[in-house]
């Protein structure tokens, strides 16, 4: 009997000194849930305050953009726009990253001014690079398309340059393209770039042939 009552002292000994563990150990589990808890509600706000912010930079940059291409349609269709060039492609294929205060197609009215002048360390024969050349307009044309593409042509004639231009417009944006045919000749040129009013354009203008 001594025994066996000896026998259950010790066992309800152990017990009570694992129980303290136990406890321990389920604080510790209990302490490190709340703190991963803790990091995954923080991650999850500041994600939410990333996708708010992006979501206000979009709405934002979709504003400019349609602000920009109403006040880019309005001045092609007044015939007083300047296309800032960023890219120039030739006949042979070359494409050629350039100036958009050196490249530009200009329309003032029935004056129309190209100047290409893809270098940077030549002066060439406008003093800025490149080639300029202007001349009166005559034949010009304006279509919107059913998409709210729209294209401008006209033909410009001058000492230097006897050619047809076409101009091509993004719905949505300022951005646009142009097609310059040479009358005499097979040297077609292509430019991308963007459209702005001419009098907020900040172009160099250089001397003209």
């Amino acid at each position: 009997m001594k025994r066996v009552l000896l026998t259950f002292m010790v066992i309800v000994a152990g017990l009570a000194m694992t129980a303290p563990d136990a406890a321990a150990q389920s604080a510790n589990r209990n302490g490190r849930t709340d703190k991963g808890q803790s990091n995954m509600d923080a991650w999850q706000k500041d994600m939410a305050e990333f996708r708010a912010r992006s979501d206000e930079r979009r709405h934002i940059q979709e504003l400019t953009d349609s602000i920009a291409s109403v006040q880019a349609f309005a001045a092609v269709k007044n015939q007083d726009f300047v296309l800032e060039a960023q890219t120039v492609q030739f006949r042979n294929g070359a494409t050629v990253f350039v100036n958009d205060m050196t490249n530009f197609i200009s329309v003032k009215g029935n004056r129309a001014v190209v100047q290409i002048s893809p270098s940077d360390f030549a002066a060439g024969p406008n003093g800025v690079g490149g080639v300029t050349v202007d001349g009166r307009i005559s034949g010009q044309e304006y279509r919107v398309g059913k998409k709210g593409f729209a294209t401008y042509s006209f033909n410009v004639m001058g000492i230097g340059i006897n050619a047809q231009v076409e101009i091509y417009l993004t719905p949505g944006t300022n951005q646009a393209s142009a097609t310059i045919y040479p009358n005499f000749n097979a040297n077609t040129v292509w430019l991308q770039g963007n459209i702005v009013p001419y009098e907020n354009s900040k172009v160099i203008e250089g001397s003209s042939l």
